[in-house]
């Protein structure tokens, strides 16, 4: 491991949040903000150009989420170690944070010398999952969904009809109905919109 500082890439859309933490953890002398980023694809690129030691990202971000930027990291830049900071951690998130290489999973009520110490603690090797965070997970369950079920309510989410579902899956109109009033079923709930609702509040979308 390099003698040099700490080299830190921050991801968060919301700008006034990344510049301030920026400017607070560019304030201990073993960290280096290399890049900022404002989604989950300029995250990567940001990334593959700069090689960080350590990537902080934001959990929902356009583009992809920081779960899916901390898997891309994983193949493409493998050195980089991942931590997501979030301002909504729903426990399945968690759960496929975990399972995507993820280091650290904490909420962005952090200070930022308790941030700056977590980085440390990623950075060399260890692991920092929040208390409260780890808890809930635990509590909820595993999802009873599918991978495909998942991601169709996913779809669904924003009230897009079965058509676009269709189309941005793949997958014909009958096929996406299948699934989605499966996921329902499971989900014990009234209709797909009130399912996207459940599964969402417990993290499992």
């Amino acid at each position: 491991m390099s003698s040099g500082p700490i080299r830190v890439l921050l991801a968060d859309d919301e700008h006034l949040i990344r510049g301030a933490l920026a400017a607070l953890l560019a304030l201990e002398d073993d960290l280096e903000i290399v890049a900022e980023a404002a989604s989950g694809p300029e995250a990567l690129a940001m990334a593959r150009a700069h090689r960080p030691d350590v990537a902080v990202l934001d959990l929902q971000m356009p583009g992809a989420d920081g779960v899916r930027v901390a898997a891309g990291l994983r193949d493409e830049v493998p050195g980089c170690r991942t931590l997501i900071v979030t301002g909504h951690g729903r426990p399945g998130h968690l759960k496929r944070a975990l399972s995507a290489g993820v280091r650290g999973f904490v909420p962005k009520t952090l200070s930022a010398e308790q941030l700056a110490q977590i980085i440390r603690t990623v950075h060399e090797g260890g692991r920092h999952v929040d208390p409260e965070l780890a808890a809930d997970a635990i509590s909820a369950g595993d999802s009873p969904l599918s991978a495909r079920e998942a991601e169709l309510l996913e779809l669904a989410a924003d009230g897009a009809p079965v058509a676009e579902i269709a189309r941005k899956a793949a997958l014909t109109q009958g096929t996406v109905r299948n699934y989605l009033s499966a996921a329902t079923a499971k989900l014990g709930a009234g209709n797909r919109h009130a399912a996207v609702r459940m599964a969402r509040e417990r993290g499992w979308i």
